[in-house]
This record gives C-alpha cells, structure tokens and sequence, in this order.
C-alpha cells in the first residue's frame, strides 16, 4: 500500500480508501460486507469513508460493526453530514443544530469517540458560512473531531471555507469530489485552488461507476446484477456514461491497460492518483476479490506517453465542464 499526507496536514492516509455507498447496509449483505472489510485490512487500507445518509444510517452502522474490535488508531475514519437523516425540518443541511446531532448520531454508530475526518456532504447556501464552520470547530476543539473536509465544493466556496477554518482556528484539509478519465470537472478550478490552499482531493468513482472496467460493451444488453441494472440509485448514477460513442472508446482502453500490466479498473485508479493534488482514490466493493485487484493499482506510475495515450483514445468524451460539480444527487 502507498501512503500520503491529505493536503497539507500531518494526516497520512492510504492513497486506496475504501468507501461504502451503495453497498454496506443496501446492495451487499452483512456477511458479504464483514469480509470486504476484512480483506480492506489486510490489504494495508487504513483509510474508510462513509455517511451518514448513505443507506439511511445503516452503512455506518455496519462500517462500525466491521472495524469493532481493531485497534483505533491504526485506522481513519472519514463520515459526513449535510443530507437528512430524519423527517425533521432541521434533519438536513449544514446548520449548527443538524450538524451537531449527526456527529452524535455518526458517533453512535461508528461505534466511536472520534471522528478523523467530517465532511460537509454538500455546500449549504441557506445557512451562513460561519454558522457551520463555528460548529465544525466547537466538534474539533471538543475533540469528536480532528479535521473537517468538504465534498463537491465549488472552488469559491472551498476557499471561503479554509479561510474561515483558519480563523477559528481548525483546518479543513480535504475536498471529496467526483474524479475519474471520463469527469474531469475538478481539474480546472478547485485542484489549482485546493493545490494552492493545501487541500487533498479524495476522489469517489475513480472507475466511472463501473464503466472504466470495460464491462459495458456498446450496443449490448447490461450484465445482470451489475450498476447499470441497480434500481437504488446506481443506475441513474450511472446513466450518463451510458452511450455507445462513451462505451466504445472506453474499449478501446484495454490494449492499454493490457501494455502497462493492469486491469482496465487498475489503470482507471491509478490515472487519478497520478494527480498530484488527490490524497487518495475511494474504491468500493461486493466481493473481497474486487478489494484485492483494485488495490494493486496504488504505487503505479504511469509514464507521460501512456497518459497520452489515454487522452487521444477517449477525445472529447471526458466531461470538463467546471460548472459541473455536482449540487443534487443526494446520497453521494
């Protein structure tokens, strides 16, 4: 396993974490789920990332179960808040109140007494700025808490937040946004900014949500059971790859995956780690062996030229657009 500092702060984390939407508490069955975990371990992931929202509250509680037991400070813990958990009115957003009662509730079922990393989920334009920030650093300066991050943050309001952070005295360390060959929205605006404020990237669906696998051939029917096919949020997730010119292309990978030795998923998490400014690649799984593959992508360099390489065989399909980032699907 390789291991990085997350953005300019003295956390060293595993640049493979292991993520659990859509699958912990939902798509994968308890026992299924234990062992994913298991073999995250014994793979050298120290890292793992989940939410409150995804699942409804169960995937951390399963999380919890499954690292019930190791020693806490071999491991990181990363959740978030911003979506509801709740019918209440104040179930949701990134307000003092809310913020405050999912910690304690995340806590809980993390089976925990801190968190190393809470993420606001999402940007929260009803509330000030500073109201949830002041709440971030009352749960750091209490201890629940050792670092705050953000997910799918514009540029702009990244850098309104680290400087608001460093006024109350905490630092927000890390960004969480969508990154893979085919959306590449983050690369104009919040890496230079976040590369600059000395925030990571911790990337979820390097592999497209599957579709960086090769597993989606163009013009035929989708494999039974896979992404595509999931009616609890995968598909519709999903639904913007799904087009032959995306799929095509994608195909047309795996001569190179196969020169540089990888699988068509290897090569997929080793191109974002190859950015500089992302600490680490969130890899999700149904099965130990997909943990076991997918972990072999960390420490890989892939040399300029195959990178190019990569660039002309995929052309114009890449999503670019800053504009882009994600504001929402809820769930993430």
């Amino acid at each position: 396993m390789e291991f990085r500092r997350l953005g300019r702060s003295g956390l060293t984390i595993s640049a493979i974490a292991y993520g659990n939407w859509l699958t912990h508490g939902s798509q994968v069955e308890e026992d299924a789920a234990l062992a994913c975990v298991k073999t995250a371990l014994d793979e050298g992931i120290t890292t793992y990332d989940t939410a409150d929202v995804y699942a409804a509250t169960r995937a951390e509680s399963v999380l919890g179960r499954a690292l019930s037991g190791i020693r806490r400070e071999s491991y990181e813990l990363f959740t978030k808040v911003y979506w509801p958990t709740g019918p209440g009115k104040n179930d949701y957003g990134l307000s003092r109140k809310h913020i405050k009662e999912s910690c304690e509730g995340s806590l809980r079922r993390l089976q925990t007494d801190h968190i190393d990393l809470y993420q606001a989920h999402r940007f929260d334009p009803t509330t000030p700025l500073e109201e949830t920030i002041g709440a971030f650093a009352d749960l750091v300066h209490s201890g629940k808490v050792h670092y705050i991050g953000v997910s799918e943050w514009t540029a702009g309001e990244i850098e309104a937040g680290v400087a608001l952070a460093s006024q109350a005295g905490i630092q927000l360390i890390s960004s969480q946004p969508q990154y893979s060959m085919l959306w590449r929205v983050v690369e104009a605006e919040v890496v230079p900014v976040s590369d600059r404020l000395g925030v990571g990237q911790i990337v979820w669906s390097p592999i497209a949500q599957g579709v960086l696998t090769g597993k989606y051939k163009p013009g035929q029917p989708y494999p039974e059971g896979s992404r595509a096919t999931d009616d609890k949020g995968g598909a519709n997730m999903i639904s913007r790859f799904m087009n032959d010119d995306v799929l095509g292309r994608v195909q047309k990978l795996q001569p190179i995956a196969d020169a540089a030795g990888l699988s068509m998923a290897q090569l997929a998490i080793a191109w974002v780690l190859q950015n500089s400014n992302v600490s680490a690649a969130i890899i999700g799984a149904s099965r130990p062996e997909q943990v076991t593959e997918n972990v072999k992508a960390a420490g890989v360099t892939l040399e300029p030229a195959l990178l190019e390489q990569i660039d002309e065989v995929l052309g114009d399909v890449p999503e670019t657009d800053a504009g882009k980032t994600a504001r929402v699907s809820p769930g993430i």
